[in-house]
């Protein structure tokens, strides 16, 4: 099965290849996901462009994509990392209440990591992370490793899903029935 570089997109971020493959989920009437934006506040604009040239954020983010797959709410956040070793303080803690609060409302949260080093991407359910970030919390890693993401989640290019992730994500429904 192809990987995710396979389609000559190395290089290309993360969220752009989410964004073509949420496309393709709408097209295909599969799923409906969107990019959360982050809410910023506007201190200087540009009269003459109407361009902002100095904002700060507003108020702290939630999640980076929410939605819907055939009538399953899903949430998660799109991260990269260079290294087989990922620091969980790169995951704040709003975040994790806020996928906590999702999953208590029978949704299902994730995190699509791709290892941009290793060419590979993962879906990791919200229960890897909050198990990881409990250990941190108890005086444990404050990372987790490349070895320690479960391989039967990886994500590859389908057709025209450049980073098919419901393979992985019905997978994870199967086995942990909601």
């Amino acid at each position: 099965m192809a990987t995710w570089n396979s389609r000559g997109l190395r290089g290309s971020s993360l969220e752009e290849l989410i964004n073509h493959t949420n496309e393709l989920y709408r097209e295909k009437k599969l799923a409906l996901i969107q990019k959360i934006p982050t809410p910023i506040k506007p201190i200087d604009i540009d009269q003459s462009t109407r361009h902002i040239t100095l904002a700060y954020f507003d108020q702290k983010s939630t999640v980076d994509y929410i939605g819907v797959v055939q009538g399953v709410p899903v949430c998660f956040d799109a991260k990269e990392s260079a290294v087989d070793t990922f620091p969980l303080h790169n995951i704040h803690e709003h975040q994790i209440r806020f996928m906590e609060e999702f999953e208590a409302q029978k949704g299902v949260a994730f995190i699509l990591l791709q290892y941009t080093h290793r060419d590979e991407a993962y879906y990791i359910p919200f229960r890897d992370i909050l198990f990881w970030w409990n250990r941190r919390e108890e005086g444990g890693r404050k990372s987790f490793t490349y070895d320690e993401v479960n391989k039967n989640y990886s994500i590859h290019a389908s057709g025209n899903a450049l980073l098919h992730y419901l393979e992985p994500l019905s997978r994870d429904l199967q086995e942990h029935a909601l």
